[in-house]
């Protein structure tokens, strides 16, 4: 495991990274059509995907479901701003927000406000209950700003890679060349 961490925190090869690109374009792929794609064979693409397993690069594999077909229409961001900004003020909102399933993700931040939430619901209506059931009722909420999303212009899960390859544009091996020569 120590020599794994070593190479990840030297940088991730050109296999790896075109695995990572594969998974993130098709998690569904079977390990055959994902060494073909990679260019390796199916062995050194097994063992490279648990290796970015098991160090946590790949963390889970997913199915991305499309909301409007859960009827989940509406998709506002809301920014909260809290009364105190303490760490029991801010660790009992998270522990609050981490409970509810329409708040797909949430970010503490710098700036205005102290979160951003994004909500999925069916419809205002919906969003209407959510904010007075429960984001009002959470201690120490003193502001909600909410923007309603009109229309969905870019969604992806995929995070980009491109500057993982132009640190090395060659393809080439990102193991010191003392390594290199010693095999």
């Amino acid at each position: 495991m120590a020599a794994l961490r070593k190479r990840i925190s030297e940088g991730l090869d050109p296999l790896s990274i075109r695995i990572i690109e594969l998974l993130q374009a098709n998690s569904d792929i079977g390990l055959a059509e994902l060494a073909t794609a990679a260019g390796a064979t199916s062995s050194s693409c097994w063992r490279r995907l648990e290796e970015l397993r098991s160090s946590g690069v790949i963390q889970r594999s997913v199915a991305v479901v499309d909301p409007v077909a859960l009827h989940l229409n509406v998709n506002v961001f809301v920014q909260v701003t809290l009364e105190k900004q303490n760490e029991a003020a801010l660790r009992a909102f998270q522990a609050r927000i981490a409970r509810r399933p329409e708040v797909m993700e949430c970010y503490l931040m710098s700036g205005d406000a102290d979160y951003l939430l994004r909500v999925v619901v069916e419809d205002l209506a919906q969003y209407h209950r959510f904010v007075v059931d429960h984001l009002t009722t959470i201690s120490g909420v003193a502001n909600l700003r909410s923007s309603f999303a009109l229309e969905q212009v870019k969604y992806t899960t995929a995070l980009p890679t491109g500057h993982l390859q132009a640190s090395n544009p060659a393809g080439k091996s990102q193991r010191p060349t003392r390594l290199r020569k010693q095999r």
